[in-house]
């Protein structure tokens, strides 16, 4: 379902007309937020994701609750594995052949669990490391090959994780993927920003959705806690927060902003939370519990999922 209004945005209607944007992974969590948000405020907007039909089924949900005649841009729902090369390029080809070039991506697609480092495998590690490592600086070469040749100017967003700068305690594969989108976003915020190309990135702190909760707090559900005492303003983030803060990065009314890494936690990170530091006091057992319960996210996704 839907999750925005106008009402929930500072920008004036109608602010994102003309612009094109594709956010990654836009079809769940966060990226369908995103998307909402640039639909409302009227941008041509395409999602992508390996499970087509949950794409297509969101892309149709943002299209009914916020159509053209009401103000609302275009949604359109691509299935892609970002982690495959030739994929993205054909992708990127139907977007451009479309309409013409983007104006701005939205590097959100990601994978992420909770394990002990010493119980990965090399599959559970390129799982993680592909999507968001790989998959993202993939998905903005390819789109910015073309920008450069056509002279078009653009604006990368990147979403990251507060342990860019502090590290992440069982969830090595996706901190050190996410660190290394922050040093992509800093080289190329210098490398392409002369040519009109801007990078930036959006370090969230907790903002519970059904997807990320299921394999990083395995059974519990995705409620905000009424006092989290690991956040100074004591509670999680709500999304029309996140959606706000992405629109004025990817707006050209954003333009002085590159290479930056924006943190979005209630000031979390800065006493220390935001990680996982307390799985240390777990044991066999509710480690054997939690990988019960992420397997069984993971049929659930397979199930739904585009080959």
């Amino acid at each position: 379902m839907a999750e925005l209004t106008q009402d929930d945005l500072m920008f004036r209607k109608g602010l994102m007309k003309g612009q094109r944007i594709l956010i990654t992974g836009g079809g769940t969590g966060l990226g369908k937020v995103m998307a909402e948000a640039c639909l409302i405020l009227g941008a041509e907007v395409y999602i992508c994701g390996r499970r087509g039909g949950v794409v297509e089924a969101a892309a149709k949900d943002l299209t009914d609750a916020h159509p053209p005649e009401k103000g609302g841009g275009k949604c359109v729902g691509i299935a892609c594995d970002i982690r495959v090369p030739e994929a993205i390029a054909e992708m990127i080809d139907t977007v451009w052949a479309d309409g013409g070039a983007l104006t701005g991506l939205v590097n959100n697609a990601a994978g992420n669990f909770i394990s002990r480092t010493e119980d990965l495998s090399p599959r559970g590690f390129d799982a993680i490391a592909n999507i968001v490592f790989r998959g993202s600086f993939f998905v903005s070469q390819e789109c910015g090959k073309r920008w450069l040749k056509e002279g078009k100017h653009a604006s990368v967003v990147s979403i990251l994780t507060t342990w860019v700068w502090h590290g992440g305690p069982f969830t090595v594969p996706s901190a050190m993927s996410k660190a290394g989108l922050n040093v992509m976003t800093q080289s190329l915020a210098v490398e392409w920003g002369s040519r009109g190309i801007r990078f930036n990135a959006i370090a969230p702190g907790p903002f519970p959705t059904e997807g990320a909760w299921a394999r990083l707090n395995p059974g519990a559900g995705t409620a905000s806690e009424k006092k989290d005492p690991t956040i100074p303003l004591g509670r999680n983030g709500e999304m029309r927060e996140l959606a706000n803060l992405a629109v004025y990065l990817l707006d050209p009314g954003s333009a002085y902003v590159n290479g930056q890494t924006i943190a979005i936690d209630g000031g979390s990170h800065l006493q220390g939370g935001g990680g996982f530091n307390r799985l240390s006091e777990w044991g066999d057992a509710e480690w054997e519990a939690a990988r019960s319960s992420i397997q069984s996210a993971n049929e659930k996704d397979r199930a739904q999922r585009t080959v």
